[in-house]
C-alpha cells in the first residue's frame, strides 16, 4: 500500500553526522523496496557513525564522500544533482540546517544541497535543547518558506537517555514524505471521506459476525488521497493495518458506528468512497452474557443494516460529493456492479471478483460509470487507488 511515486525515481541520500545515521541504512533500504534509485553522499561527520560499505552494500554503489573525488574528472555535485529527482538529508543535524539555510557549500553535501534542482526533504535529529534554539527554528522556517519539507523531527527517547522532541521520524515516515514531494498535489483543497474494511456485528459480548476483509484497498486510497494533497478522514472498520501517515482515522466497529461516522463527515466532503465490506445483515437480538454451548442448535434471526451509499446516494444535493462505491462479487461482475450504480445513485462503481482481490495487496478491478466500462490489469491497490483518484479529478474539472 505503499505510494508508488518512487518507482524509477533517482534521489540523492545525503547522510548527516549524528547518532541517528544508523537508521540512514533502513531508509536507503525502504526507499528501493519502493522502487527508487539510489546515490548517498556521507558527510565527513556521518562517516564516524556508519561506514560506506553499508550503503554500497544496499544500493550496489559506492557512496560519495570526496568533493575533489579524484576519480571524477567533472563537478560532481553538478553531475549527483543533475540526475537527482530529489534530495532527501537522512538524519539532518543542527550544524547541516545552518549551513543549508545560509547557503554555505564548502564540501560535497553542501554543495548538491546547493546544486539541487528538484524537491528537498530533510529529518531532523538533534538533542531537544538543540531544536529548541532560536537559531535552529529560524533555519528551520527559512528553509521552509524556500520548499524544503520538513519530516520530524518526533517526541521521544533519545541517545542521551532523555526524552523530548528531537529524535528522528521513523524511516518509512521518511520515505512516505519523499513520496509525497514527488507527487502532484492536484487534489490540494480537496476533502475526502473514505470507509474501510469489514465491521463486527455483535452476537454477544465475545462473539460477532463478520468477513475477511482486510481495509487494504480502503487504506491504500486514503495514503494515496493524502499523498495527492487532500484532507482524508477514513472512516475503518477492524483492522491490524496502522493509520495511514497524516489522514484523520476514526475507528468504528458496526455498520450502524460506520454511519453514523460516514454521514457526519460526509457532510463536508468533496469525494466520499464506500471502499468498507459493511455487513449486509446483524443479529436481531444481541445477548449481554455470553452465549454458552449446548447440545442444540443456536439459531440467529438476522436484520438488515443500514444502506450507507443508498443513504447517501438518496439526499445527495446537486452539488455533493462524487460518490464511489464497491462491488465484490463472485460471478457476473459487470452486470452486478451496473446494477448497483443505478440503485445506489453512484458516479462511479469499482468492481471486483472475491478471487482477484480479497485479503491481497493487488487487485484486478473494473470500473463501471454510466458512460463507459473500464477493466484494469492486475495491480497494487495503490495503483487502483491512483485510477480512482484519477477518475475524481476528471469529475471535478468537468
Amino acid at each position: 500500500m505503499n505510494p508508488p511515486a518512487l518507482t524509477g525515481r533517482e534521489v540523492l541520500l545525503v547522510v548527516g553526522g549524528g547518532i541517528a545515521a544508523f537508521k540512514s541504512a533502513l531508509v536507503a533500504r525502504e526507499l528501493q523496496r519502493r522502487g527508487a534509485s539510489l546515490e548517498t553522499v556521507l558527510t565527513t561527520a556521518g562517516q564516524r557513525f556508519i561506514t560506506g560499505v553499508t550503503f554500497a552494500g544496499i544500493t550496489g554503489r559506492a557512496p560519495r564522500v570526496d568533493l575533489w573525488d579524484p576519480a571524477y574528472p567533472g563537478e560532481l555535485h553538478i553531475a549527483l544533482t543533475a540526475k537527482a529527482d530529489l534530495v532527501l538529508v537522512v538524519p539532518a543535524t543542527a550544524d547541516l540546517l545552518a549551513r543549508m539555510a545560509h547557503g554555505l557549500a564548502d564540501d560535497l553535501a553542501t554543495t548538491c544541497l546547493l546544486a539541487a534542482r528538484g524537491p528537498v526533504v530533510v529529518a531532523p535529529a538533534m538533542h531537544p535543547r538543540m531544536w529548541e534554539h532560536p537559531a535552529t527554528q529560524a533555519n528551520i522556517a527559512a528553509l521552509r518558506a524556500r520548499g524544503v519539507a520538513v519530516v520530524g523531527p518526533v517526541v521521544g527517547a533519545l541517545a542521551s537517555g532523555e526524552s523530548g522532541v528531537g529524535r528522528m521520524a521513523e524511516p518509512e515516515e521518511i520515505v512516505d514524505a519523499a513520496a509525497r514531494a514527488l507527487t502532484p498535489q492536484d487534489l490540494a483543497g480537496c476533502r475526502v471521506v473514505v470507509s474501510a474494511g469489514g465491521t463486527h456485528e455483535a452476537i454477544d459480548p465475545v462473539r460477532f459476525v463478520g468477513n475477511r476483509s482486510s481495509g487494504r484497498m480502503g487504506y491504500a486510497i486514503a495514503a494515496r488521497a493524502h499523498a495527492r494533497g487532500a484532507a482524508v478522514v477514513l472512516v475503518s472498520g477492524p483492522s491490524a493495518l496502522a493509520d495511514p501517515s497524516g489522514v484523520t482515522v476514526l475507528r468504528v466497529r458496526s455498520a450502524r458506528e460506520m454511519r453514523d461516522a460516514v454521514l457526519v463527515a460526509a457532510g463536508s466532503a468533496d469525494l466520499v468512497v464506500m471502499a468498507a465490506a459493511v455487513a449486509d445483515y446483524r443479529p436481531a437480538d444481541v445477548s449481554v452474557e455470553k452465549i454458552k454451548k449446548t447440545d442444540g442448535e443456536l439459531v440467529l434471526r438476522m436484520v438488515k443494516n443500514p444502506d450507507i451509499l443508498a443513504e447517501l446516494g438518496a439526499a445527495r444535493r446537486p452539488d455533493g460529493p462524487m460518490l464511489v462505491g464497491f462491488a465484490l462479487e463472485t460471478s457476473d461482475l459487470v452486470a452486478h456492479a451496473r446494477e448497483k450504480l443505478a440503485r445506489k445513485g453512484c458516479d462511479l462503481v469499482v468492481a471486483n471478483l472475491a478471487t482477484d482481490g480479497f485479503e491481497g495487496d493487488d487487485n484486478r478491478v473494473t470500473l463501471v460509470s454510466p458512460s463507459a466500462i473500464t477493466p484494469l490489469e492486475l495491480m497494487g491497490k495503490s495503483a487502483v487507488a491512483d485510477h480512482v483518484l484519477d477518475r475524481f479529478s476528471a469529475w471535478r474539472s468537468r
